[in-house]
């Protein structure tokens, strides 16, 4: 005698914790905003103006460049605690007036996430995934080798800002294209004064 196979049981339909169903589209648990969360005040959260496929390229912007700038933070604060030598007064003060031109980006740049349905990943392993730069782990005293490092960082944090302004733009969202170009002037103010130390021949 055959046995009868057993009707396969479908999954069950997602809900938030106040039994309201969850959308298809958002019940990927692999996603990391917000909107796509199962729980209760979720269901109030959406992308408003973009589609989904929008917002997923701009809230993977978004992460990179608030992970990228959290780094850049905690790199400015290494070197000033770091340096040494001749240079130390002039550049333990300048690194801390350089983190002033750019701290606010940080909290503006996780803010403009939530506002669009994303919520920020910001533990030391997802600043460690998504940064385009990195925090030494060694000490670096040496005043030129920090300079210099730092000119390169600031000068591919510029040109992500840029290339990331176009891609948002062509999402549909030219706000944060527009906070983008900004951040990007901000940095080039602070390779351009960088650049000028590096011209000290005492550096040498």
């Amino acid at each position: 005698m055959t046995k009868k196979s057993k009707p396969s049981k479908k999954a069950p339909l997602q809900e938030t914790s106040d039994g309201a169903p969850v959308a298809a589209a958002a019940q990927n648990t692999d996603q990391a905003d917000a909107a796509h969360l199962n729980v209760t005040n979720n269901a109030l959260v959406d992308h408003n103006y973009l589609s989904e496929e929008e917002f997923q390229v701009v809230s993977e912007t978004l992460q990179r460049n608030l992970s990228t700038t959290i780094t850049l933070y905690l790199k400015f604060k290494k070197y000033h605690w770091d340096i040494r030598g001749r240079f130390f007064r002039d550049l333990h003060l300048a690194y801390d007036e350089f983190i002033d031109e750019f701290f606010e980006s940080i909290d503006e740049q996780a803010e403009r996430l939530v506002a669009l349905g994303g919520s920020p990943a910001s533990a030391p392993s997802d600043l460690e995934r998504y940064s385009v730069i990195k925090v030494p782990t060694e000490t670096v005293r040496d005043a030129r080798t920090q300079v210099a490092d730092l000119v390169q960082d600031l000068t591919r944090i510029s040109k992500a800002y840029r290339d990331d302004s176009k891609t948002v733009d062509d999402h549909n969202d030219p706000a944060t294209s527009d906070m983008y170009n900004g951040y990007a002037a901000t940095i080039d103010k602070i390779r351009w004064m960088l650049q000028a130390v590096m011209d000290d021949d005492r550096m040498n």
